[in-house]
């Protein structure tokens, strides 16, 4: 049993008799919210999705088909997948909230969407690993990567961490693919003295996003292709600065301006991955064709700060 509130603490609101004024009655009654951020953001929450039922003139059929996909949703957010941020990535809602929180330069490369796989359980490799951890196919191109962990005022950062993932040649993440060895083409390094860093991983590949869920269901129903540009996650972070989160394009890629999570949020994101074939490859393993990315990243001073994993493993 609860206990009934006391007949002095009830704030009464109103019965509405118009649209309008259900919208007024429901601010009224979160008045009393004691934390003013989260008064700020229901109290305009109210606002907005009221006033959206009002302009669509949303019907009562197309109400409980709102109220039944959000709770599609939730049934399709598993440990390895998360089907709302990949919503909110496909509506470019993701990309808003993270280009409205940049603190970045004209000069500092842009920040891009963490996107639903960024895990902190990635191993810790010494530089130059090779993070490709299954059997190299022959159609698979070794791709070495390299650069430096800067400062905004240029100083090297030293022992800055970098954290990487990405998708197979095939366009899945291990965490989606059971045939791929665990945390295959995921890792962490630490920047050396100078902040440098260098890794080996494969020349990634366009892909197609989840679709066998309500996203899906949506890009077919709008026309869209599900396709991302082909691309590397990045996290970098050192203590004093602000934590980068980015992705890196091959500048040629098919997708780079039709990402159907709207990914590539700058077209300094977009950089050359050269081919080589010239038999001078930094690993002696590799003799045929293979391909190179040299990035640096600078961070803006701040707290350091990693972001919450949106899948459980």
């Amino acid at each position: 049993m609860f206990e009934l509130p006391r007949k002095e603490d009830i704030v009464n609101h109103g019965i509405p008799s118009t649209p309008d004024d259900i919208t007024d009655i429901v601010l009224k009654a979160m008045n009393h919210t004691e934390d003013d951020r989260l008064r700020e953001i229901l109290t305009s929450l109210v606002r907005h999705l009221h006033a959206f039922g009002r302009e669509v003139k949303l019907t009562d059929e197309e109400f409980m088909a709102a109220i039944n996909a959000v709770t599609r949703l939730g049934h399709l957010t598993k440990d390895r997948h998360n089907e709302t941020m990949v919503m909110s990535d496909a509506l470019g809602f993701s990309t808003l909230v993270m280009i409205m929180n940049q603190d970045r330069t004209d000069e500092q490369i842009s920040p891009a969407l963490l996107g639903p796989f960024y895990t902190r359980k990635d191993p810790e490799y010494p530089l130059g690993t090779n993070i490709a951890r299954d059997k190299p196919k022959e159609s698979d191109i070794p791709l070495f990567v390299s650069g430096q962990v800067k400062s905004r005022d240029g100083q090297p950062l030293a022992n800055a961490l970098v954290e990487v993932w990405q998708a197979s040649p095939e366009g899945l993440y291990e965490n989606q693919d059971e045939s791929q060895p665990q945390m295959n083409l995921r890792g962490k390094f630490r920047t050396d003295e100078n902040g440098h860093y260098h890794f080996r991983t494969l020349r990634p590949a366009s892909y197609p996003i989840p679709t066998h869920g309500l996203v899906g269901d949506m890009l077919k129903a709008q026309g869209r292709h599900p396709f991302r540009a082909a691309h590397i996650h990045f996290c970098v972070s050192a203590p004093g600065h602000q934590t980068l989160v980015t992705q890196i394009f091959p500048r040629d890629d098919l997708f780079i301006e039709s990402d159907c999570v709207f990914g590539v949020t700058s077209a300094d994101l977009a950089m050359d991955f050269p081919l080589h074939n010239d038999g001078k490859a930094p690993d002696p393993d590799v003799q045929g064709q293979y391909s190179t990315l040299d990035v640096d990243f600078d961070l803006s001073p701040g707290a350091s700060r990693l972001p919450e994993s949106p899948i459980g493993s």
